[in-house]
């Protein structure tokens, strides 16, 4: 008799070791996702404004909406890609389509990058400590400009809007100084890391500076800028970057809809007070 009962037990004993072990290692409802779900969103962000909306929605919306947020400030525009390709981030807040674009053509690696909906505009500004009109910018003139493709071409049409160039008709969306047609002041131009722009304005007569730095170097776009980006029709807003496969996550789904909320869009224009503008 009791060599008949000793299998059975030992059976019994184990099928309750297995439940035990699938239970303790199951702390998600048993759907399997409520852990990844749960873990802070990694974001990666210029430190402004970026990092400083995020802190607004970290603060004040995201406690609500059951969003956790881990927010990782970089000082240049290259890691930010880098460390979502390699899995660092699970997104990044920074930088504008045609710059994502032109850094897809630079790294493949970055094909499965994709941008979600604008969120706000840095209009770029041309700054100067030597000249108060641009009308009065003196021959031979330097001009320091953004060293990213994008953005130096942002900067040639800004100069071309203010009428200081003129960009040869076919010139392309990555244009450099090879392609201005006309220079009647024969400016000079030089490229430099976006971050360092302000740095320049004690040397060159104009610099075009990003609006993100030219916020962190103390300066007011709005009240400072001699000549300022038009937010109409402006194909550069800044938004969220993911990985094509996490556009579903839905902590990323959370944080577009708070990004695109009424309380964002009256933070941005009373803090910025149209240094920054939104752009939904």
């Amino acid at each position: 008799m009791q060599r008949r009962i000793r299998p059975l037990l030992i059976l019994v004993l184990a099928l309750v070791a297995v439940l035990g072990l699938v239970a303790c290692g199951s702390d998600d409802g048993g759907d399997g996702k409520a852990s990844a779900s749960d873990a802070p969103l990694k974001v990666g962000v210029s430190p402004v404004p970026h990092a400083e909306i995020l802190d607004y929605v970290e603060k004040r919306l995201a406690p609500k909406a059951g969003l956790k947020l881990d927010v990782i400030s970089y000082d240049d525009y290259i890691q930010p890609n880098v460390a979502l390709q390699e899995g660092k981030l699970d997104a990044n807040y920074f930088q504008t389509v045609p710059y994502l674009e032109a850094q897809k053509k630079d790294n493949p690696s970055y094909g499965d990058l994709v941008a979600l909906k604008p969120v706000h505009l840095e209009p770029l500004g041309i700054y100067s400590k030597k000249v108060k009109d641009l009308a009065a910018t003196p021959k031979g003139a330097t001009v320091t400009l953004s060293n990213d493709p994008a953005n130096e071409n942002r900067g040639l049409l800004l100069l071309q809007q203010a009428g200081l160039i003129k960009l040869k008709a076919d010139a392309p969306d990555t244009a450099t100084p090879r392609d201005v047609a006309e220079n009647p002041k024969g400016l000079k131009f030089q490229t430099i890391a976006p971050a360092n722009l302000p740095r320049t304005l004690d040397d060159a007569d104009l610099s075009v500076i990003n609006g993100n730095y030219a916020i962190q170097a103390k300066l007011t776009p709005a009240k400072d800028a001699l000549a300022l980006e038009s937010a109409d029709d402006n194909p550069n807003a800044n938004l969220v970057v993911v990985k094509k496969q996490n556009q579903g996550d839905p902590r990323i789904v959370e944080l577009e809809r708070l990004l695109h909320s009424p309380e964002v869009r009256k933070f941005i224009e009373d803090k910025y007070q149209g240094s920054v503008v939104p752009a939904f």
